[in-house]
């Protein structure tokens, strides 16, 4: 991995990624280095990190362990996963460096004793949401995501660029995410195997990886799309660069996410902001993003007849559609912007730095 850092000694910050699958949170770490950059010296380091991204080479790395910042007094090194809290905690103790460690929890669930030790070892702690928090036993900061309220934007014309996408129909309803059980997919796909016969203008479009683990319940997916007669009308298009994905995002007219369980979930985030309003699982943050008969609607996890039920709901109302997509742009406009989110952590660092 190249090095696109400042010199070691302007380094105030180190956000590790220390996983070999690209995921929900390497997405994440690129996001917010890359703005919280522009106020604290910043820099990731591991894997799967563009080269936009400031950063810094391992083996730098532990040239930097070594050294103090110049204007802190210690550096901050910011996990999200154990194995970063068990990197940190050997540069602190076993390296002797000046650090000290925050970690930030998206987890929905009781942690395990490991992680729960790990944890309160940090030196500050933030959660995701406010349920998150629930599950800890330390005290932390609850800074919800945000996401690119400038790249996510509605379209300007939805019906062309539906028309554009080459699909039938006029209007789109989209699942995005990785395909698999958790991500309730199959679950997408039983809703518009029952509802798309009765509305002819709408396609259903899944977007995500199906990992080799996830073929056989893709296939299985594939199967019954072909056995109800829907193929031209529900379509797998597999991982798609991001720059597609968000013109997706822009010419839908429905979003789902049927998640069966789930951390966070930036995608109904990443919908409203293009002006799509969301039919979701009470999961992950879900309830606290989604605005009720506003922004969306919410349903019990694994229900598919609340699932169907919602969506019809919404598809036989253009007219309520097309308020909450409006409603849906403004609310995640006024309080999800990803720039709120890389100040409100780098303010918890600021309070690390001055002893507060």
């Amino acid at each position: 991995m190249p090095d696109k850092s400042p010199s070691l000694a302007d380094i105030e910050v180190v956000a590790p990624n220390f996983n070999r699958r690209y995921s929900g949170v390497t997405s994440t770490i690129i996001r917010l280095v890359s703005l919280q950059a522009a106020t604290v010296n910043i820099v990731g380091t591991g894997l799967n990190l563009p080269d936009e991204v400031p950063q810094i080479s391992i083996p730098r790395l532990l040239r930097l362990a070594v050294t103090a910042p110049a204007v802190r007094p210690f550096r901050i090194w910011h996990a999200r996963r154990n194995v970063e809290m068990l990197a940190g905690l050997l540069l602190k103790h076993v390296l002797r460096s000046p650090v000290k460690l925050v970690f930030t929890s998206a987890a929905q669930r009781h942690h395990s004793a490991y992680t729960q030790l790990l944890i309160r070892q940090m030196d500050a702690v933030i959660a995701t949401t406010a349920k998150a928090r629930s599950y800890l036993q330390v005290p932390a900061n609850v800074i919800m995501h945000g996401i690119d309220i400038e790249t996510f934007v509605p379209a300007v014309d939805r019906s062309a660029s539906w028309a554009a996408s080459g699909l039938p129909g006029r209007f789109g309803i989209g699942c995005f995410g990785r395909i698999r059980h958790q991500k309730g997919t199959d679950l997408f796909v039983e809703t518009m195997i029952q509802v798309l016969p009765d509305f002819p203008d709408f396609t259903a479009v899944i977007l995500g990886l199906a990992t080799p683990g996830n073929a056989d319940f893709k296939n299985r997916l594939k199967e019954k799309i072909a056995e109800a007669g829907l193929g031209d009308r529900i379509r797998l298009l597999g991982e798609l660069p991001m720059a597609d994905v968000v013109a997706w995002f822009a010419r839908l007219s429905l979003f789902i996410a049927p998640q069966r369980w789930e951390g966070f979930g930036l995608t109904p985030l990443e919908a409203m902001a293009s002006g799509v309003p969301v039919v979701a699982t009470t999961v992950g943050a879900f309830p606290e993003i989604i605005v009720e008969g506003e922004t969306g609607r919410l349903v019990p996890p694994d229900d598919l007849a609340a699932m169907e039920s919602a969506t019809r709901d919404l598809l036989a109302d253009p007219a309520r559609l097309a308020a909450m997509s409006k409603s849906a742009r403004r609310h995640v406009a006024e309080n999800f912007p990803i720039r709120g989110e890389a100040e409100r952590i780098n303010e918890v660092y600021e309070t690390l730095w001055n002893g507060t």
